[in-house]
């Protein structure tokens, strides 16, 4: 960050609060990179499982008409 910053005060600054174009091109490939690390890690096998699920003849969750509580809690208290 210290780095960002000191060549903010080099560059020319833009007005009141705003940001370079070199920082926010440095902001915009770190995001990308971070992004693109979050993609290559895929979906977790829970959710595709859970996706899977939904996907299914029947799968979509059935919504409750009779007002009542829903005891399939399962397990948690």
């Amino acid at each position: 960050m210290k780095d960002l910053k000191s060549q903010a005060s080099k560059s020319t600054t833009p007005g009141k609060g705003g940001l370079t174009p070199e920082i926010q091109s440095r902001i915009g490939h770190q995001l990308r990179a971070m992004y693109d690390d979050v993609v290559r890690q895929g979906v977790p096998d829970r959710f595709a499982e859970l996706i899977k699920k939904l996907d299914a003849p029947g799968g979509a969750p059935q919504v409750q008409t009779d007002g009542g509580s829903n005891d399939n809690n399962n397990g948690r208290d």
